[in-house]
């Protein structure tokens, strides 16, 4: 523990504070730029220059120094993080990255955009013209994992399957995970190995135009990729990639229908960025010290698991003017609603255009949604997105 920094304290799963957080954070800063969370017993960089410094040195990584012990029933979950990127440094993160970016290029993630505004079509012609329905449950669950799904060569057909495992594993990094929640886990990390595996091989012998195809074909000074990596990269795809773009949007019209920016703001870049910054879909993203590194004047031991709280730094009043209003034609800065430095998200691309094209359909079709009751945000905090949004046409 840094014994020298201000403690806090604060059940990560109170329900004011999953509802609000960033009333904490507000106060949180005011300790300074790095603070002790009691609950998680891990120093907290809280301000942008603190995080921003951490994610981009070096010096701290995902991988621990010391190996740490993992019970035997989450083997197979752990296994699939074993071979992905997101948990890996160098020179096995260089590597595995290169070999992705050649199958997950921009022109690639380009070609999309017609595909998306079409599905954005689909989707919003099946709702109610007039009576309320969920956004999250009809909007903004079903388009990225069928774009994902798309992407990668797999049916429309398979995705509640898709959404049903990501749901599953992205619970192991929630605050307050059960036994029950682990089981899940565990039961659709066997699932999605095994429809990937066999999907992977069908691949092998009829090549297509996806990237399951073009991530076997990847090669990089003669070396490509294992199996097992392919599996891993295609469910960080999915599960980093679905989570964070569910939320976007859901947290993204919420926003603009309560703030008054709904259908009275074009939907421009500088918008999705203030969106991606306001109310960001991932608030906690860890990190290790290899060394005794000093960050903001304070010494960080090295071994230290530290907390970058993206939320927090996203509204730091030292690096925006009135961080907590929303002001859709800000100035964009850069922001950590998709972390910064070797670890920067790899979907982030698609996930800005998923977001823009999302708000334009929507707000086309459905030019004068209102909440018909409050919004809630879901009890699973590292991410941060709503349970369900009901909206009507006014």
């Amino acid at each position: 523990m840094v014994e020298t920094l201000p403690q806090i304290t604060q059940d990560p799963v109170d329900i004011g504070f999953v509802q609000d957080p960033y009333a904490a954070y507000d106060q949180w800063r005011k300790l300074g730029p790095l603070v002790h969370w009691q609950e998680y017993n891990m120093p907290c960089a809280v301000s942008y220059a603190a995080a921003n410094a951490i994610l981009r040195d070096r010096r701290f990584g995902r991988v621990p120094l010391a190996p740490i012990t993992r019970p035997d029933h989450l083997t197979p979950f752990y296994d699939i993080e074993a071979h992905s990127m997101l948990e890996l440094e160098p020179p096995r993160h260089t590597r595995l990255r290169n070999l992705v970016l050649r199958a997950f290029t921009s022109r690639r993630i380009n070609a999309l955009a017609p595909d998306i505004d079409a599905l954005c079509t689909d989707l919003l012609a099946k709702l109610p013209e007039d009576g309320p329905f969920d956004l999250i449950a009809s909007y903004a669950q079903p388009l990225p994992v069928i774009i994902i799904a798309r992407l990668l060569g797999v049916p429309d057909s398979m995705a509640p399957d898709l959404l049903r495992w990501s749901h599953a594993m992205v619970g192991m990094y929630q605050a307050g995970r059960t036994r029950a929640d682990e089981d899940r886990a565990v039961t659709a990390s066997r699932d999605f190995v095994a429809f990937l595996r066999s999907h992977i091989d069908r691949r092998r012998n009829d090549p297509q135009d996806d990237l399951i195809t073009h991530l076997i074909a990847a090669e990089d000074d003669g070396q490509t990729l294992s199996t097992d990596e392919m599996i891993s990269t295609c469910i960080l795809l999915l599960n980093a990639g679905h989570e964070a773009s569910v939320h976007s949007l859901g947290n993204a019209v919420k926003t603009l229908i309560e703030t008054g920016h709904y259908a009275t703001t074009p939907v421009t870049d500088a918008l999705v960025e203030e969106c991606l910054r306001f109310d960001p879909p991932l608030h906690l993203f860890a990190r290790w010290a290899y060394d005794d590194i000093e960050v903001m004047g304070r010494t960080i031991p090295k071994g230290t698991q530290i907390a970058c709280l993206l939320g927090a730094a996203n509204r730091c009043p030292r690096h925006w003017d009135a961080p907590e209003e929303f002001h859709p034609t800000r100035l964009p800065k850069p922001h950590l609603g998709f972390g910064a430095g070797l670890h920067f998200c790899l979907g982030a691309p698609l996930a800005r255009l998923e977001l823009r094209l999302a708000l334009q359909a929507l707000i086309r079709a459905r030019p004068c949604l209102t909440l018909t009751e409050q919004a809630r945000y879901a009890d699973i905090y590292h991410f941060h997105g709503l349970s369900r949004l009901m909206v009507a046409q006014a």
